[in-house]
């Protein structure tokens, strides 16, 4: 399969719209929020499902065509950038913004990795509910970037790193698979624990389309306290 067939393929998948082969259309996608990183990309792909997701995977992979999964391209350090070659392809999820299902009474919630952390966090709190990953991104940053790069945000110490709030995933691997592991289980020894691969891999091992995320009762209050100490030493 050549890189017209390829991109060809693509729109019968996604549809015209969604494959975006024009420098002018690619802007947005092919640099980093700080404007310091900068690549080029055969196409940008803009997925729906989970299942345009393994189509597209596997048709990379026949193709030998590399991909740069990217969500909502927070990162510091332009780990979502394509590099310059051109022969890239940027795999944008933001499309993939369902919250699946809020279960109250197991406390979890089921949402695709496009979804805006804030807009999670506001979903769970209209059902009574904490998620407590907070970071100074969420406004933009995304959950499957989020589990990606195993996030920890300012209440890390209270509640975990993203690992600790996930209790499954679902993933693309890199031959187009999908691993349904939805699980919302506390403790589940039902064979190998293959979501801790997946969070923290930052899309070298797969895609994660979508993730079962813990929830906690809300806060009744709050208290904020200011602590200033003399020097470094005394933290």
């Amino acid at each position: 399969m050549n890189h017209s067939e390829f991109i060809s393929y693509c729109q019968s998948v996604l549809g015209d719209a969604y494959v975006l082969v024009e420098p002018k259309d690619q802007v947005p996608y092919l640099s980093d929020w700080r404007n310091r990183y900068h690549g080029k990309a055969l196409a940008v792909l803009l997925p729906k499902t989970t299942q345009e997701v393994a189509k597209i995977v596997k048709a990379c992979d026949q193709a030998l065509i590399s991909i740069v999964p990217q969500g909502g391209n927070t990162s510091m350090c332009g780990a979502a950038t394509p590099n310059d070659s051109g022969q890239q392809i940027v795999l944008n999820l933001k499309r993939m913004n369902a919250i699946r299902e809020i279960n109250p009474s197991n406390q979890t919630m089921v949402v695709e990795s496009g979804c805006i952390l804030q807009t999670v966090q506001e979903a769970a709190k209209t059902q009574g509910f904490l998620f407590p990953l907070s970071l100074g991104a969420q406004g933009s940053c995304q959950i499957g970037g989020n589990l990606a790069t195993n996030a920890g945000g300012t209440n890390v110490l209270r509640y975990g790193n993203a690992r600790e709030l996930c209790l499954g995933l679902e993933v693309v691997t890199a031959q187009g698979e999908i691993l349904h592991g939805l699980r919302s289980l506390r403790k589940d020894n039902t064979g190998f624990d293959l979501r801790d691969l997946y969070i923290g891999s930052e899309g070298c091992l797969g895609i994660i389309t979508a993730a079962v995320m813990k929830l906690y009762p809300l806060p009744q209050t709050q208290w904020t306290a200011l602590v200033a100490v003399p020097n470094i030493p005394a933290t």
